[in-house]
């Protein structure tokens, strides 16, 4: 089967069966209906990991214990800042974690809500690692599988309060350059402000853990991480777990809704290449004028006075106004505290250089268009000593910069525009420049900013 990749690099043609071994150098396919997502799921438990590790020794073997065999554990461990208990700290969880938390005295929203909107994302991100967490947290939260498989192809089948929910999550994972007053207005017809801050929280770090799991090539759980088993809509069983379940008539041939899709011209049907598409960078003349129009608008949220914000951040934090993005968090107070903290961390530990970090950052918040982001990116460049040009040289084909310098931007650039568009081959490109540490920091790094840009930028903060 003849199969155009689109991707927002470029297309190119490729040859290769649906569901058999791809080449190194593209990305995989996206299933188009429910039969086929789920043999990827099951497929996801042979995958070959992307990061090369060290053998253990019996030291390191004493520190992990039972984590030792496993190979996510073994990248935290070898690869990410330790911790005081041997730990990698980090792991990938960003500046917001994987997720906003159990409910509880902050945490309103139901929780199967805020599964079926991980799965959504999980979807349109192609992460099937995390799709397939999320179907087994489904079913042992009572959901059958027909209204699963719904979640994909017919959202008739759920509320107008949820419709408009799913429609979000799908826009703030695949296009938040798009992200506008009219999304959060039609949110407010169902949700409160805090509820919908919530679900920005919640989907930031789903989308943070698909670029996790996808950029260092976690394969999947034989038993679906614990999920597939138990509860009292699916008892606990001795047999080997998994997701080739029956799929209902209705929903064998039915094409998905949430991942973005091409028509392929030579059938009339849906392709089912990768798409990922961004329109072309604005000029230097026009960014300034999009950062000075950002320096100007209302937030779409509320955020917290200045004064109750500083109970949220370390005692050793800086004088003086608090940036936004922190008042914003401070509207959960508790939540707050270890987001803040991470996000801090994530800037400030690690091996990566700031002038990478800060280049990084421009880079995926001018794919993004999250101008409060970019604004935050260019005074961090500023200070580094970068001047204006070398700033917009960002945006250009980057052949101002170092071979290696230029292999750790393509990461960064793909795994933020949509993890699945990054290839093997990129990832083995940059562990072979920079190495497997600096690689797996860069990933990390990545899902701390592309969650950055989608909480700033869905919540408007004004560019500081």
């Amino acid at each position: 089967m003849k199969r155009v990749l689109l991707t927002l690099f470029g297309g190119f043609a490729a040859n290769a069966a649906f569901g058999a071994d791809l080449p190194t150098n593209e990305p995989r396919p996206t299933p188009l209906t429910r039969p086929e997502m789920k043999q990827y799921l099951e497929d996801m438990k042979a995958r070959k990991p992307r990061i090369p590790l060290p053998e253990l020794t019996e030291e390191d073997k004493a520190k992990l214990g039972e984590r030792g065999g496993g190979y996510e554990s073994r990248l935290r461990y070898h690869y990410m800042p330790q911790s005081g208990d041997g730990r990698g700290a980090g792991g990938g969880r960003g500046g917001s974690g994987f997720g906003f938390g159990p409910t509880g005295t902050e945490a309103t929203l139901d929780n199967t809500f805020k599964v079926q909107l991980f799965w959504l994302v999980s979807r349109a991100n192609n992460c099937q690692y995390c799709q397939g967490h999320q179907e087994s947290k489904l079913l042992r939260a009572g959901m059958k599988e027909d209204e699963i498989a719904a979640l994909d192809s017919d959202w008739n089948a759920f509320g107008e309060p949820q419709k408009v929910a799913f429609a979000f999550a799908v826009k703030f994972t695949n296009n938040p350059h798009l992200l506008n007053d009219a999304d959060i207005e039609g949110l407010r017809k169902h949700f409160s402000n805090e509820k919908i801050l919530e679900m920005i929280l919640s989907m930031a770090g789903n989308n943070s853990i698909n670029r996790w799991k996808e950029g260092t090539g976690v394969p999947q759980n034989e038993g679906s991480g614990g999920f597939g088993r138990g509860g009292t809509e699916r008892p606990a069983t001795t047999e080997k777990h998994t997701y080739l379940t029956p799929t209902a008539d209705k929903y064998k041939s039915a094409v998905t809704k949430v991942s973005p899709l091409e028509i392929d011209p030579k059938t009339g049907g849906p392709s089912r290449a990768t798409v990922c598409k961004r329109p072309a960078l604005e000029n230097r003349i026009d960014t300034e004028a999009a950062l000075a129009a950002a320096a100007k608008r209302t937030p779409r949220l509320p955020l917290v006075d200045d004064a109750k914000a500083r109970a949220v951040v370390p005692a050793d934090y800086p004088k003086g106004e608090l940036p936004q993005w922190i008042r914003l968090l401070a509207t959960f107070p508790e939540q707050a505290k270890s987001r803040v903290a991470s996000q801090i961390s994530a800037e400030t530990k690690g091996d990566l250089t700031p002038l990478l970090k800060a280049q990084v950052s421009w880079i995926i918040a001018r794919q993004d268009r999250a101008w409060y982001a970019t604004a935050e990116a260019k005074k961090r460049l500023a200070a580094l000593g970068q001047t204006d040009d070398r700033i917009y040289a960002l945006d250009g084909d980057w052949k101002g910069f170092t071979p290696t310098e230029q292999a750790m931007f393509t990461v960064a650039k793909k795994l933020a525009a949509s993890p699945v568009v990054l290839s093997d081959d990129d990832v083995a490109a940059a562990v072979k420049l920079a190495g497997p540490r600096d690689v797996v920091q860069l990933i990390s790094y990545v899902t701390s900013r592309a969650s950055f840009d989608r909480i700033t930028e869905s919540a408007g903060l004004r560019a500081e």
